[in-house]
């Protein structure tokens, strides 16, 4: 088991570890949530500074042309898409996550019109499926979402009835991941639309969704991205549906000529097509300025230090808080798991607050999930470490059992 000074000794030789001090981290503090909400880099502040001091409040309206905010969809659509496996001109940045799947949820419907079913899983984040109910019954045709509790069902369920196939790629409570290919291929064999969601993937592990062949994917800025809160999504649409697949929300921006000002819609041939209103200027530069540190980075050391960070919390928790009621939530297996380690426990929302208040940041989900995300940019191996030993002390004191770690806040 590692101790204190192999982790300090594996900093050292981490070739990742000088990015950290980009990031606007207080001295003490262990962040192990940036698959919730990553942290600001001191360059976001730069960029949105002269956005608001001189772009807007010196440039006013000739910022979209002078300094290009037009095309920051596209631009910033740019830079995620070597870290998803898409083409420079296949990936836009608009709306949020939810928006953008709606889109593309109808977009995949509408192109099965003889087949009303969406499969997803139990276990998919809430909005996922809130927007697949909605849809369904906005639709208004008898279309239907059914719900598979295991990877294993899916083949059953993928039957001639089904539209379209809708996952998360890391599921959110667990890190599980799907193998986005062999998932593709069994939804087109059987004639199914593929839409994923990229929210827990993006800048933690590597995706290919060209080399899946996947037709749609969406995913938000503001997690391994570092986009800030509420950073728009991005949307993908493989290229060979661009030209014809429709999508409801048919705004100015997705207009073929947008400054033609027609009163009637001609969708634009290419990515554009998904776009709907007008860019949110502000949020678009803070996403777009925290994107250029991945220019500098190899997804495939990423990844090999996510896994290393993953692997080494998760045995230094079994050895020093093995007696606790802790269980292992995610895969053991590497291949198989995200950026992020979930331990259940029946007191999981309580222990975590009593984490926070230490400095040692997670998040709690329901019923009883500890989450701990691991960013590598930013987590060092000396954040392990330590963290576990904060958590086996609380668990050892039993402090989480204080009634002020019991209050939850509007967001847990």
């Amino acid at each position: 088991m590692t101790d204190r000074n192999d982790a300090l000794n594996l900093d050292r030789q981490d070739p990742l570890a000088p990015l950290r001090a980009e990031f606007t981290l207080r001295d003490g503090l262990i962040y192990l949530d940036g698959n919730s909400l990553g942290p600001m880099q001191t360059c976001v502040a730069d960029r949105v500074r002269r956005c608001l001091e001189t772009e807007w409040a010196q440039d006013l309206i000739a910022s979209w042309n002078t300094a290009d905010w037009y095309r920051l969809p596209q631009t910033v659509g740019a830079k995620i898409a070597p870290l998803i496996g898409a083409g420079a001109d296949d990936v836009a940045v608009t709306d949020s996550t939810s928006v953008n799947l709606f889109k593309v949820l109808a977009a995949a419907v509408s192109m099965r019109p003889d087949r009303r079913v969406i499969v997803s899983e139990r276990s998919n984040f809430p909005t996922d499926l809130y927007i697949a109910e909605g849809l369904a019954a906005f639709a208004g045709k008898g279309h239907e979402l059914r719900l598979i509790d295991s990877a294993d069902e899916l083949d059953a369920a993928i039957d001639a009835d089904v539209a379209a196939v809708m996952l998360t790629h890391v599921n959110y409570r667990t890190g599980e991941v799907h193998d986005m290919a062999d998932v593709t291929r069994k939804a087109h064999a059987a004639g199914a639309v593929m839409v994923w969601d990229l929210a827990h993937s993006a800048g933690a592990l590597s995706v290919d969704l060209a080399a899946a062949d996947a037709d749609f994917a969406i995913g938000c800025g503001y997690k391994y991205l570092n986009g800030g809160p509420g950073a728009p999504a991005f949307v993908y649409v493989a290229p060979r549906l661009q030209a014809d697949v429709t999508q409801p929300l048919s705004g100015w921006f997705g207009h073929r000529a947008p400054f033609e000002m027609k009163p009637t819609f001609e969708a634009a041939t290419t990515i554009h097509r998904f776009l709907t209103g007008t860019p949110p200027v502000l949020s678009l530069v803070a996403l777009d300025a925290a994107l250029d540190i991945w220019s500098r980075v190899s997804m495939d050391a990423v990844r090999e230090k996510s896994v290393k960070l993953c692997e080494m919390f998760i045995e230094r928790v079994e050895a020093r808080c093995g007696t606790y009621g802790l269980s292992l939530a995610s895969p053991r297996d590497a291949s198989r798991r995200g950026s992020q380690v979930c331990f259940a426990h029946p007191d999981a929302f309580p222990i975590m607050q009593a984490l926070i208040a230490r400095g040692v940041v997670g998040d709690f989900r329901a019923p009883d999930i500890l989450r701990f995300g691991f960013a590598p940019l930013y987590v060092r191996f000396v954040d392990v470490h330590d963290a576990v030993e904060h958590l086996r002390e609380i668990l050892e004191t039993e402090v989480w059992r204080q009634d002020k770690f019991m209050v939850k806040s509007a967001v847990t």
